[in-house]
């Protein structure tokens, strides 16, 4: 069987954990995989997908399709298949409004898919109000890397840690100022940022890690609290919480906004805290730094609990997912 995967761009994050990291599986439960990146322009859209008549399927990542993007598309392919990971019918930038455009396209790229899958809960429930064949799959996590890094040593500095692409980056600057008093109230704490952007504090020291593949896993292992702030609104609701199952996966205690799935992957007071506003930020941290067995015993519950989004079980769920659909 042959699957024809479109998607605006194949480097991203969300296509390699969503998508990338199946395809071998695929290949190997006999459905070979085409990735194609959407062009810009209309007549080589239109041929790209004059191209998925000779596929059994095409899975769609992430794209809202015009309303001449989508009937060229189901004019061809036999099955569509539309993945997404993120709340693409709100607008980031602008406080997490919603568009009337954004919507339509949203909804008519899950209305005329054979079958849709979400990253969340949240996502499902905006997909289904168009849609009767969605499903609910979370973001996969490859737990190998974060298993084989070496143990974190004890050199008297606690290391806060936050990982993500600069994008979202200004959610960590938004609590700035509660790390600026941790810092003048605990010294030896500083700030890891692993990304591909970074940005300085007034008083706590800032590490500066440019994120890659095969140092991302060990940097975050080596360090002590893992950081997850996002503001409270229509387009954050729908993130997918990957950075709190690498943070997990890494041993790591985890402090969170309780946003979206955040509220669900940290158990308060089990496996990290949840915090809402500054004051909370700062009990929330003054109390793991302060403990170094309760880090530890947070982060062991962490790893334990993130068995369940390992690649492996992700993975089965996702491939009888395609098979079902072809």
């Amino acid at each position: 069987m042959h699957l024809l995967v479109l998607t605006n761009n194949p480097d991203t994050a969300s296509f390699r954990y969503r998508i990338g990291v199946y395809l071998d599986l695929l290949r190997r439960q006999g459905i070979d995989s085409e990735v194609a990146r959407l062009p810009g322009s209309l007549l080589e859209r239109r041929a790209l997908f004059a191209s998925a008549q000779h596929a059994d399927a095409v899975l769609l990542q992430r794209k809202v399709l015009t309303a001449w993007d989508g009937f060229w598309l189901r004019r061809y392919a036999r099955r569509v298949i539309y993945d997404f990971d993120d709340a693409v019918m709100y607008a980031d930038r602008k406080g997490g409004r919603g568009s009337r455009i954004r919507f339509h396209r949203f909804g008519r790229s899950v209305a005329l898919s054979d079958l849709v899958i979400a990253g969340n809960g949240y996502l499902a429930e905006h997909a289904q109000q168009y849609n009767t064949n969605v499903r609910v799959l979370p973001t996969g996590l490859d737990l190998g890397p974060y298993r084989e890094s070496a143990p974190r040593k004890d050199d008297g500095t606690v290391r806060l840690v936050w990982i993500g692409s600069h994008s979202t980056l200004r959610y960590l600057q938004e609590i700035g100022p509660v790390l600026d008093t941790l810092a003048s109230r605990f010294p030896h704490v500083v700030l890891r940022i692993i990304c591909d952007a970074f940005f300085d504090l007034e008083v706590m020291k800032v590490e500066k890690r440019l994120w890659s593949e095969p140092t991302a896993a060990a940097d975050l292992a080596s360090s002590d609290i893992g950081l997850a702030p996002l503001p409270d609104n229509p387009f954050t609701r729908g993130k997918c919480g990957f950075k709190i199952l690498q943070y997990q996966a890494a041993g790591l205690p985890v402090v969170a906004s309780p946003v979206g799935v955040n509220a669900q992957y940290v158990r308060d007071g089990g496996t990290g805290f949840l915090a809402r506003d500054a004051a909370q930020w700062l009990d929330r941290l003054s109390t793991v730094v302060e403990n170094r067995e309760l880090r530890r015993a947070l982060g062991c519950a962490g790893q334990r609990a993130v068995e369940s989004f390992d690649v492996a079980v992700i993975g089965a769920s996702f491939c009888r997912l395609i098979e079902e659909s072809l």
